[in-house]
């Protein structure tokens, strides 16, 4: 009797193992129900995308739309602040669910990453200090420095113009390097940069050009494992497009401008 008990406990320790290894190896959506939270991974110091308020809660317009998104999944949000490098090496490695964290659609990242459908456009500025008159479009930037977090497609798009791109972490780093003159320019997100205006107007520094707007998009690892959870992103993303919500979302962040839409379709 003992011994078919020790049995039973064992053929029920082994299936327990076999089913959590199947969920861990197989299905990335059915391994974050079991567990009850989606791991996100973000920056923390990037506004309005993700950032912390003056009481020091993670906000922006990436933490409200990935909390939107764990919802409809029935699950918690769970964020992890890490700096930009670290984000997709560590979607990549399994470290992150998901990211969150304005990161825009490319067809090189698409080689490596699967993307949910696009949840924002938004433009690419070229930023210069006030007193700079050689830089007046992105022609301009060759044989120039610009400061940009590196493997971003703000610096991708500095080298492809012909400049020397100096790495940062954070957007402060990379305007202070302009305001000394250590770099001559930077390319940033619109809206960051229209955020970073509307609360510093004196900050020294003027946008001089812009692109159209691109595709920012969530990315997870590319695998068969993932896409259960990519379609359930994409169709909470459907969802909150539907009833309004992805526009409020951007409305309240993006200072009153709806980006959720693609450029054709404005």
């Amino acid at each position: 009797m003992k011994r078919n008990i020790l049995r039973i406990a064992a053929l029920s320790l082994v299936l327990v193992l076999v089913s959590a290894f199947a969920l861990a190896d197989g299905d990335l959506l059915s391994t974050i129900k079991e567990r009850g939270y989606i791991v996100i991974a973000t920056e923390g110091d990037w506004q309005p995308w993700t950032y912390h308020d003056a009481d020091n809660k993670l906000v922006g317009l990436d933490v409200e739309i990935g909390q939107a998104i764990a919802a409809y999944i029935g699950v918690e949000a769970r964020f992890e602040e890490t700096n930009w490098d670290s984000i997709l090496a560590g979607v990549d490695s399994g470290r992150f669910d998901i990211a969150c964290n304005g990161v825009g659609y490319t067809e090189a990242r698409a080689e490596k990453y699967n993307f949910s459908t696009p949840y924002v456009y938004t433009h690419k500025v070229l930023v210069v200090r006030e007193d700079n008159e050689e830089i007046k479009s992105f022609e301009d930037l060759k044989g120039k420095t610009t400061a940009n977090t590196a493997s971003s497609t703000y610096a991708a798009l500095a080298e492809e113009y012909g400049a020397t791109v100096t790495g940062v972490d954070a957007l402060a780093d990379t305007l202070q390097l302009v305001l000394q003159g250590r770099v001559d320019a930077t390319i940033n997100s619109q809206v960051t940069i229209n955020d970073y205006l509307l609360a510093q107007p004196d900050a020294g520094i003027k946008v001089v050009a812009e692109t159209e707007g691109d595709p920012v998009a969530y990315p997870v690892r590319k695998s068969e494992e993932t896409d259960t959870l990519l379609a359930a992103v994409n169709e909470a993303l459907e969802a909150l497009r539907a009833d309004g919500t992805l526009s409020a979302i951007s409305e309240k962040y993006f200072n009153g401008l709806d980006l959720t839409k693609a450029p054709e379709a404005e």
